[in-house]
């Protein structure tokens, strides 16, 4: 199982390239007894330095990586709060914060896309209460 976030910082969402040349969104494996939550957090400030307030659950689909590689991915909307540079971690090639308009065209997994999309989404719609 592997925890994902999606952070968008000034209209735009946080992306990390892949050995596999794919664009992905923050996060990573989640550990024996821990919250999901709490795995997302910990996820992105270890992968991008930024600390964040992780949000509603988004999706959750199966992720065929390649054969004999299946992984459940969660994904949550992140609010992020911290305007400091992206520090990428070892894990990834590269980190560039994208406008909605350019996702549709990156080397990515439906469901990040999906869950990028819903979460401009709902940071745009105004929640009446």
């Amino acid at each position: 199982m592997s925890i994902k976030g999606v952070c968008v910082r000034d209209g735009r969402v946080l992306l990390l390239r892949n050995e596999r040349e794919e664009w992905e969104l923050p996060g990573g494996k989640l550990e024996l007894g821990e919250d999901p939550a709490a795995c997302v957090g910990r996820e992105i400030s270890e992968e991008t330095g930024w600390t964040v307030r992780v949000g509603p659950i988004l999706d959750s689909w199966q992720y065929h990586i390649r054969e004999g590689v299946d992984v459940l991915i969660v994904t949550y909307g992140c609010f992020v709060d911290d305007d400091s540079p992206i520090t990428v971690s070892s894990e990834h090639k590269e980190a560039r914060l994208f406008a909605a308009d350019e996702i549709a065209g990156l080397p990515m997994p439906d469901g990040y896309r999906r869950s990028v999309h819903d979460w401009f989404a709902r940071l745009e719609t105004p929640v009446n209460g």
